[in-house]
């Protein structure tokens, strides 16, 4: 039942458009009791979510069976969720009120070397991975990195079979050199699924205009992420996305604009992953308790606020789902076995 606090043209307007938050996150243990939370994205009228399955280092048995759960609880609950084979899925979920749900990875590390992993991701229902997570891994280096050294010769390879095998690839948390290189030697869209314009907020974490120039030459998406420390000093007000929506359009147009709020499900268990991995999250730099994040409650009122703003009906719907099916429609199969059959 629709509780959205927000006039009704923009009500309209949401209920009708193709919303599509990228990312949001699970912890890897212990995920099943927080599971039934997905609901509130399917309440906040969102139609796709992307569902992380594992970040930095962890380990390709913690990413499998938190895959496994998720996928599970999917399954016992097909009257709501559905998890996503192909596009034409997406409309299919719409069509019967079901969150369509994607899994994503934050970063090659658990594949280690073994470039048939991508295929098992693909399989599993993975449909975009983040290249290289803050810090250095077989593929290239991240944004935390003391330098950069750029794709690997295994990342050219990477990039290579992500292409051919249909995963989006993903250069948030990806060093500047390595993700033009990434750019450079990809035949198919990137994105970035969850990271916010340098130019507004000094981090690290948030991208530079000549990154985001390169994403979208490509025909790739810079999805605008609702974590405080990017967004501004912890702020988490619409306006404070609209602003940073409104500074990608001036630059590269409303045709390269994303959601991935980034939302995290458990904050104790993320202060303490955080606490005991300096390496990839360094102090300094805004890492630890008491972060903000837009939750999804807070997505029809930023269809409002943009309405508002003077942005064409078009151009929202574009933002809220429609350029990342684009991406979709670029890069995955057009058809593909059942996901799992061959597991």
């Amino acid at each position: 039942m629709e509780n959205w606090q927000i006039r009704e043209p923009a009500a309209k307007l949401h209920r009708e458009a193709l919303v599509w938050d990228n990312h949001c996150c699970f912890p890897q243990t212990g995920a099943e009791p927080l599971m039934p939370q997905l609901e509130r994205y399917r309440q906040a009228g969102v139609n796709v979510l992307g569902v992380n399955i594992g970040d930095a280092q962890v380990e390709l048995e913690e990413l499998v069976r938190l895959a496994a759960a998720i996928r599970d609880y999917i399954a016992r609950n097909g009257d709501r969720f559905l998890l996503v084979g192909t596009v034409e899925d997406i409309a299919r979920a719409k069509a019967q009120d079901k969150l369509a749900i994607i899994l994503d990875i934050e970063g090659c590390y658990a594949m280690g070397d073994q470039l048939s992993m991508i295929q098992f991701y693909f399989d599993i229902g993975v449909r975009w991975m983040l290249m290289v997570y803050n810090a250095r891994n077989l593929v290239g280096s991240g944004v935390h990195d003391a330098t950069d050294e750029g794709l690997t010769p295994f990342g050219e390879r990477v990039v290579a079979e992500m292409d051919r095998v249909g995963l989006i690839k993903c250069c948030s948390h990806t060093g500047y050199r390595t993700a033009m290189d990434v750019f450079a030697a990809s035949t198919k869209p990137c994105i970035f699924s969850h990271s916010n314009p340098r130019a507004l907020r000094d981090h690290p974490r948030n991208i530079p205009d000549e990154l985001i120039k390169a994403c979208a030459k490509g025909g790739g998406v810079v999805c605008i992420n609702g974590v405080g420390i990017f967004l501004g000093d912890n702020d988490t007000r619409t306006e404070t996305m609209v602003r940073h929506i409104d500074y990608v359009a001036q630059l590269v147009g409303v045709a390269h604009i994303g959601l991935g709020l980034d939302y995290v499900f458990d904050r104790a268990g993320m202060d303490t992953y955080i606490a005991a991995s300096h390496s990839i999250w360094p102090e300094g730099f805004g890492y630890g308790p008491g972060i903000n994040f837009v939750p999804p409650e807070q997505l029809p009122e930023l269809t409002e606020a943009l309405l508002n703003r003077g942005y064409r009906e078009s151009d929202i719907r574009a933002i809220l789902g429609e350029n990342l099916g684009r991406v979709a429609r670029s890069v995955w199969p057009i058809s593909c076995d059942r996901i799992g059959a061959r597991l």
